[in-house]
């Protein structure tokens, strides 16, 4: 496919035809993420050059799609984001790394999750009308054969706007139990069963309490990360039609291009170095958000809070989110890096801290705390330890889980942005910041959510400031541009 057959001209407005398919399912658990792996890492094989995209604000499942297709994956959502917005996003994802031949989008829980009950905001459906795509639906039909196709069928008609043009179904113990179940479904709802999973351990990619381990700490701690990938792209290949695959995703009608874009190219005489911490315990970034500081006219240099002994040579720095408790002991023992962090912050660099980061830059981090309750998957020892002190508190990881959008206001300048300026985004953690002093300083008033303590986020000290908002540039359009002219003014609260 080349640029100049896909872009289609028009009395108002060009289009772009972009191959493209949505994987979703009914319920979280019924093994989208896998299927879609296996989609991305057959087709890549196979010669495509696959753009992946995922549905909501997810870190983990992008690390793995990136990773298979070497193409940033991309994520858009549909409460924080206008459509014009999801277009642009996935339109400039399809251009980025060279023009792609086809889309994979993996939607976020069941197909109609979202925001509220009785709309489909925020939802996997809601996306699917705004890039105009067809669905696949991924069907859990462990123990089921004639129920599959009434659930499939309340799936069609629950939306008439919402085109399922074919069934996965995964988990199927045997023959007998593939045939009953496709036969239903195909006969009651006119759905072509594209694919039939057997059930196989094999499939089953590492858990932990946020959902999949990351890619990078997956590739590192697992002897056989690429012949545990080589299996599910066999099974995938084996199991789907992929010819049906790149069928549905060939009938997506062209889009509209968007009149504006957010990915455009500042010139700066003199690129600030912003310092990324990128490792096994910090590595929750959206790709939109780096690029853009990048295109904003900043550069990027990244170093390890855990491995590496001092921060490199930069002009302000942003620690993502990540599992900082899962290193603390690392993170501890590394006392030079700390002490880095801590000076610096005290000198006035700009310092971003974004959840994990938060975490790693107040004073204590607190592990297997008694009376907290279990913590899911992950194995973490009762201790504390000392963190990089350059924000007063001390965190407590425990039972408590927050997982929602929130919405936010600056009440002051700071890194991030101007006092007056409003975000949509959210945050999802088990741990709370205590011991907070009571001339504690916030720059973020929350009209919805949870922060750090009493509807308030962004705690700030100097030029710090941590946050358990994660923001996405993509929708907080003020994020990246807000940051670097900060660091190029080197201003103090």
């Amino acid at each position: 496919m080349t640029a100049s057959s896909d872009i289609l001209s028009s009395e108002t407005k060009l289009e772009k035809n972009i191959p493209r398919v949505l994987i979703s399912a009914g319920s979280s658990s019924s093994g989208k993420t896998t299927v879609t792996i296996g989609l991305l890492a057959s087709l890549s094989r196979a010669g495509y050059k696959v753009q992946p995209f995922k549905v909501g604000l997810d870190y983990i499942d992008p690390s793995y799609y990136s990773e298979i297709t070497g193409r940033k994956a991309r994520n858009i959502d549909g409460y924080l984001m206008e459509e014009e917005r999801v277009r642009d996003v996935f339109l400039h994802g399809c251009e980025a790394d060279g023009e792609a031949d086809i889309a994979i989008i993996e939607g976020v829980r069941g197909l109609y999750e979202g925001f509220e009950s009785l709309s489909d905001i925020g939802s996997t459906a809601q996306i699917a009308k705004i890039l105009n795509c067809a669905v696949i639906l991924v069907l859990n039909a462990r123990s089921i054969t004639r129920s599959a196709a009434a659930i499939v069928s309340g799936f069609k008609v629950f939306d008439p706007k919402i085109n399922i043009a074919g069934v996965i179904l995964n988990n199927i113990g045997g023959h007998r139990h593939a045939l009953k179940a496709k036969e239903a479904i195909e006969h009651y709802t006119g759905i072509p069963v594209i694919g039939i999973i057997p059930r196989n351990n094999d499939m089953m990619i590492s858990m932990r309490h946020l959902g999949l381990v990351p890619a990078i700490e997956e590739r590192r701690r697992s002897k056989n990360f690429d012949e545990r990938i080589r299996i599910i792209r066999e099974i995938i290949s084996e199991s789907v039609d992929l010819d049906k695959v790149l069928s549905i995703a060939r009938q997506a009608a062209p889009l509209p291009i968007p009149q504006s874009t957010i990915f455009v190219r500042r010139d700066m005489p003199e690129k600030p170095v912003i310092g990324i911490a990128l490792d096994e315990a910090f590595n929750f970034y959206y790709h939109d958000n780096l690029e853009l500081l990048e295109l904003a006219g900043a550069k990027l240099r990244y170093f390890s809070p855990v491995h590496d002994s001092h921060v490199p040579n930069v002009d302000g720095i942003y620690i993502g989110g990540g599992y900082p408790e899962l290193f603390a002991a690392e993170l501890e023992a590394n006392v030079s890096m700390r002490e880095d962090i801590k000076a610096m912050s005290k000198a006035g660099l700009p310092i971003y801290g974004e959840c994990g980061g938060l975490m790693y830059l107040t004073e204590k981090l607190t592990t297997g705390v008694k009376g907290k309750g279990t913590y899911h998957m992950a194995d973490m020892p009762e201790s504390t330890y000392d963190m990089a002190g350059a924000l007063p508190g001390h965190t407590l990881m425990g039972h408590k889980r927050v997982v929602s959008y929130n919405i936010g206001s600056l009440t002051m300048n700071t890194v991030i942005g101007k006092a007056g300026d409003s975000f949509r985004a959210h945050e999802f953690h088990h741990s709370e910041v205590t011991e907070l002093p009571e001339d504690a300083k916030f720059a973020i008033q929350l009209s919805r959510g949870t922060g750090i303590a009493d509807g308030w986020d962004g705690l700030i000290v100097n030029n710090t400031l941590g946050c358990y908002a994660h923001l996405v540039a993509s929708s907080y359009e003020e994020f990246a541009r807000n940051f670097v002219n900060f660091i190029g003014r080197s201003e103090t609260f």
